[in-house]
Formats: C-alpha cells, sequence, structure tokens
C-alpha cells in the first residue's frame, strides 16, 4: 500500500503566522520554517512577540476563522484520497487547525499542542515528539507502507528524505537550492503529476 504524507501550510492552507502578522502589523511573526530551520527558535521568537504585544490565542484564532484553504487544494486533497491513504503531517497546533480542517472535510492530521495560561496567553509548546515528521514516516515504514510526501519548507526536508520518494511543493528558492534531489511542483496539476510518477502503480494525473 501507498501512503500519501503531505505538509499544511502553504500545501493546502496559507500561512497562519503570516497572515497573522499581516493582521496586526507585526513584521517579526512573518518568519516561517521557510526562513528558520529550527523549529525551537522560531517558536521561542514568536512566543516572546505575542508576550511583548500581550496577544493570545483567542487573537490567533479570531484570524485563522476568517481563513480558507488555499484555492484548488481540497479538490487535490479529493483526488489524492481516491489514489492513496493521506496523512497530513505538520507542524501546526491543533488548536489553530480545527477550522481548516473543517473546510477539507477532516483529513488525519499529526501535529502539536499549545500550553495556554486562564487568560488564553500562549505560554509553551509541546511537541508531539522531537523530528515527528520523519518519525511519522519511519513508524509508517514500520506498517509496510509505501511513502511518497510533500512539502514546502526545511522542516519537510528530513521527512522527503526518509520517504520513498519526496516532492517540494512550491518552495522559496534556498529550499530549492539546497535540496535540488527533489522534483518541484507549483501548481496542484503538477502536483499530482509527480505523485502519479511517484507511485509504482499506474495512476493518471
Amino acid at each position: 500500500m501507498e501512503l500519501a504524507c503531505l505538509d499544511l501550510e502553504g500545501v493546502l492552507i496559507p500561512e497562519i503566522w503570516i497572515n497573522f502578522a499581516e493582521r496586526t502589523g507585526i513584521d517579526e511573526l512573518r518568519a516561517t520554517t521557510r526562513d528558520i530551520p529550527d523549529y525551537d527558535v522560531l517558536m521561542r521568537q514568536r512566543l516572546d512577540i505575542l508576550r511583548q504585544h500581550k496577544l493570545g490565542l483567542p487573537d490567533i484564532q479570531e484570524v485563522i476563522g476568517g481563513l480558507t484553504p488555499l484555492e484548488g487544494a481540497a479538490e487535490c486533497l479529493d483526488w489524492l484520497r481516491e489514489r492513496f491513504q493521506v496523512v497530513i503531517l505538520s507542524d501546526t497546533f491543533y488548536e489553530f487547525a480545527e477550522p481548516l480542517m473543517r473546510q477539507l472535510a477532516w483529513p488525519t492530521l499529526f501535529c502539536h499542542k499549545l500550553e495556554t495560561d486562564d487568560k488564553g496567553m500562549i505560554v509553551d509548546y509541546h511537541l508531539r515528539q522531537a523530528d515527528p515528521k520523519r518519525k511519522a514516516v519511519q513508524a509508517f515504514h514500520g506498517l509496510n507502507f509505501r511513502i511518497i510526501a510533500s512539502g514546502d519548507s526545511y522542516n519537510d526536508t528530513t521527512m522527503l528524505g526518509e520517504a520513498d520518494a519526496g516532492i517540494l511543493f512550491r518552495p522559496p528558492q534556498n529550499v530549492i537550492d539546497e535540496f535540488p534531489q527533489y522534483p518541484v511542483a507549483t501548481t496542484y496539476p503538477d502536483l499530482q503529476a509527480e505523485f502519479s510518477k511517484a507511485s509504482t502503480r499506474d495512476i493518471r494525473p
């Protein structure tokens, strides 16, 4: 059996932190794993900025409530579901993802959790495990699945490396330059074509 493993933000939904930065006008919150490969460094920076500006989880959830999946994402996800079992492997948080998962018909999602105080301020975050995307693919291999994975950022590259086939989707140029071994898709039809090529079965794009 073949399993499709997808990143979430930048692949199926908009980048949540970038949208929150645009809403609040705090440019420092625009940084993502496309810019800072070390996820802990990135998250500690984000939490410090939120504390400085007295912004909490409800403020972020208000912005998320107005977001929709990227154009064409739901249709691409449906295409994949007809041909593969699909799991979303993301470094987002369950507290962020729910409204968008509803719009995508509730795909299986593995991500992380936030810790908040009684005022809704985010005081910490808790990873499901270290290097979770790569380890999830390792676990799926242990269940005798063949894995085709796709993502857009530095934090996806260990997942792509562990998978039987990896595909970059709309990555920044710095990621393309550093990981030239992966094919690059810039549209959902391109992504579907790359999944078809990577499959050991006869799958039509």
